[in-house]
């Protein structure tokens, strides 16, 4: 993945810049948005419970437009196509164009499918697409073809990417973690290498659409996951980053302190994780603080419904009647989210809420509540500890 230089015109990193504060009350720091629902694969884990053919309430393609520009005026945040497999939508290269000339970092996660061909990987390399984004869910077809329901999905899969290659295109890798994959993690970060990525983003399963909760990891096992990707980050030539796993920020913050790198109690999130290796070739920076769903991270649905997440399906309003900018500001279930020190249980009195806070949309899907405590972090925050601890007189 050795993608753009520093000389290409969307090299040049976020606006915001890695180290100002966003106001995430105001704006987002990316915005992700479902193209359409169409799909021809069939995941075991899909989110979006994705169909054969587009729905015809899609937003149209001047909607689209118009739902760009309501982006970038929210102080440009990144902007996302999925799915569905965004590569469905026939005029995904003219969507994309249009925000890429306006000064947008554009990037999108298609399904690998015959419908991707080496030609249309280099019209989007040539307008500008900043990464580009395959789902990766095994080390072997055995694994993969099963997660994604589509025999022949991992030779597919890797044949893309090896266009990519070709072209010199940025690549991510995005790999949902689950019972299926549990036990391949390190021969799965090995191929990450191989296949030339600059990003391995890890999801943590959440049971909801297709996901169902006997495929999602113990607590504990996500903590042990969470200190093997820390101790992998260390080496690895790719980024780490994570979803649907905000307390993977509360173990880098813990085991840096271990590792006497830093002093506890002087150091913020974005000062701890690794080297951004990834905005070195494509300028798409991290968040410079944590984002959680609805807090700096808002998702469009094909119709137009916006919501905090894709894996938290609660609708704040539908741009099609309510500009984007006041459904993120205004709508409760955002407004909520943003509150860390209102959750519940022992989340709310974490002392990690702000940078972590923990998934909502798993807290959600295992829950039914959003502000209750996340169900799959094994964390006892400081003050439940002294509480029991304290001596009652």
């Amino acid at each position: 993945m050795q993608g753009i230089g520093k000389g290409h015109p969307h090299a040049m990193g976020h606006p915001h810049g890695m180290r100002n504060v966003i106001d995430y009350d105001k704006n987002p720091f990316i915005v992700i948005w479902e193209v359409t629902r169409a799909c021809q694969l069939k995941c075991i884990h899909c989110r979006a419970d994705a169909q054969l053919t587009p729905d015809p309430r899609e937003l149209s393609h001047q909607e689209g437009i118009n739902l760009i520009d309501q982006i970038y005026e929210m102080d440009n945040p990144m902007l996302v196509f999925t799915g569905g497999d965004c590569m469905m939508r026939e005029d995904l290269y003219e969507l994309a164009d249009y925000a890429i000339k306006k000064g947008m970092r554009v990037s999108m996660t298609p399904s690998a499918t015959d419908n991707v061909t080496k030609e249309k990987m280099k019209l989007f390399k040539d307008v500008g697409l900043s990464r580009w984004g395959f789902s990766l869910d095994g080390p072997t077809p055995e694994i993969h073809d099963h997660f994604r329901g589509t025999p022949g999905s991992f030779d597919l899969t890797v044949e893309k990417i090896k266009y990519l290659n070709e072209l010199d295109m940025p690549l991510q890798i995005n790999t949902v973690i689950s019972r299926w994959n549990y036990d391949s993690l390190e021969q799965m970060s090995k191929l990450v290498a191989e296949l030339g990525a600059v990003m391995w983003y890890i999801f943590l399963l959440v049971p909801t659409g297709r996901g169902q909760m006997d495929a999602c990891i113990s607590p504990a096992e996500h903590e042990k996951v969470f200190r093997w990707l820390y101790e992998l980050s260390k080496t690895a030539p790719y980024d780490i980053k994570t979803t649907a796993a905000q307390h993977y920020r509360r173990v880098v913050l813990q085991q840096k302190t271990r590792d006497q790198l830093i002093e506890k109690g002087e150091i913020h999130y974005e000062d701890s994780i690794t080297t951004d290796f990834a905005s070195m070739h494509d300028g798409l920076k991290r968040a410079p603080k944590g984002v959680n769903d609805g807090n700096g991270f808002a998702f469009v649905s094909h119709i137009g419904d916006v919501m905090p997440s894709g894996l938290l399906p609660i609708v704040g309003g539908n741009i099609r009647d309510t500009p984007l900018a006041e459904i993120y500001r205004e709508a409760k279930v955002f407004k909520d989210l943003r509150q860390p020190d209102n959750y519940k249980g022992k989340c709310g009195v974490c002392e990690y809420n702000k940078m972590c806070g923990g998934s909502r949309s798993r807290t959600y899907a295992v829950t039914g509540d959003y502000m209750e405590s996340e169900p799959f972090c094994v964390y006892i925050p400081q003050a439940m500890r002294n509480k029991e601890t304290t001596p009652t007189v």
